[in-house]
C-alpha cells in the first residue's frame, strides 16, 4: 500500500515566547516494512537532521527571536509492505523491559496480564491481552492527558490510543517480555479515530510484533512508523518547550489516503 501522508501543527501563544525549542520526530525512516519514496519538513527554518537513542529521525527546532506562533508541517509518500507481520533490527531488545512513570505496572495491571496470558508469552498470547484491553479500556477522546499513567487509565477504563499502548506496554513488560512505544499514521476508513496514531510492539522470537489495542489489530497493514520508544515521551512527534508566551492553543491536520501504485512494464 502506498500512502501520501500531509501533517500540519500550528501552535498559537497569547503572549510573544521569548525563545523556544521544538524536538521533531516526524521523519520515517526505511525498514523492512515500508519505503519512504519522499519526505519533507516544513519549518520556520532549516534543522539538521539527527538520530536519537532509539534510532528515531530526530530535528531539533530552535527559535531564539520573539515569536507568537509557529506552523510545523510535514509531508510525503511511503510504501508499506501489507504482508510483512514484524521487523528485524539489530540493537538489543532488553532496554525496553524497562518501566517508566507512565508505564509502571501497579498490582491490578500486573494481575490483569496474569489473567490474559498465564503461562503463555508467544504472540497468541499477547494477543488475547490486546484483546482483553480493548474491552476494558473504552475509546473516549478528551478523558485523560499526555500526563495520565497506565495505572491511572486502566483504573478509569477510558482513555485514547496512548493509553491503550501504555497500558499493554505496562502490562507485557511485568510479563518479562520487552517492548516498546510507537507513533506514526494508520490508513483508516473510519472518522472516529485521528489519523495520527500511536500503538506498540513487543519482541517474541527475535522480531518485533505490532499490537493495536486501539484497533484490536496484531497485522500492521496500514500502519506507517515514526518513532519508537520507552513511551510517549520518547515517541511523539512533537515535544517542546519554551520561555513566555502564556497561554497556547494547538491545532493539528492530518491526512493520510492511499495512492494507486503504477505498474512497472
Amino acid at each position: 500500500m502506498r500512502l501520501s501522508i500531509s501533517h500540519a501543527t500550528t501552535y498559537h501563544y497569547e503572549d510573544q515566547v521569548r525563545t523556544s525549542i521544538q524536538y521533531l520526530r516526524m521523519t520515517p525512516h526505511d525498514s523492512e516494512r515500508q519505503q519512504v519514496l519522499s519526505w519533507e519538513l516544513k519549518l520556520p527554518r532549516p534543522v539538521r537532521a539527527q538520530l536519537d537513542p532509539y534510532g528515531n529521525i530526530l530535528h531539533v527546532l530552535t527559535l531564539e527571536e520573539p515569536h507568537d506562533s509557529i506552523i510545523i508541517g510535514a509531508q510525503g509518500q511511503v510504501v508499506i509492505d501489507e504482508l510483512r507481520e514484524a521487523e528485524h533490527e539489530a540493537p538489543s531488545a532488553l532496554p525496553f523491559l524497562r518501566f517508566t512513570r507512565l508505564t509502571a505496572a501497579d498490582q491490578a495491571l500486573r494481575e490483569f496480564a496474569s489473567q490474559h496470558c498465564r503461562t503463555r508469552r508467544d504472540r497468541t498470547g499477547l494477543i488475547d491481552l490486546m484483546g482483553a484491553l480493548h474491552a476494558h479500556i473504552s475509546y473516549q477522546p478528551g478523558t485523560t492527558e499526555v500526563e495520565t499513567s497506565a495505572a491511572e487509565a486502566f483504573a478509569g477504563r477510558q482513555g485514547v490510543c496512548q493509553d491503550h499502548a501504555h497500558a499493554f506496554l505496562a502490562c507485557v513488560r511485568s510479563l518479562g517480555i520487552p517492548a516498546r512505544y510507537v507513533s506514526g499514521y494508520l490508513y483508516t476508513d473510519s472518522s472516529e479515530h485521528l489519523a495520527s496514531h500511536a500503538w506498540a510492539e513487543a519482541w517474541l522470537d527475535g522480531a518485533w510484533y505490532s499490537f493495536d489495542v486501539t484497533n484490536c489489530l496484531a497485522k500492521p497493514e496500514r500502519h506507517l512508523k515514526l518513532a519508537v520508544g520507552l513511551d510517549y515521551l520518547d515517541a511523539c512527534p512533537v515535544r517542546g518547550m519554551r520561555r513566555g508566551g502564556g497561554s497556547e492553543q494547538m491545532h493539528a491536520h492530518v491526512e493520510v489516503s492511499p495512492l494507486l501504485q503504477v505498474q512497472q512494464q
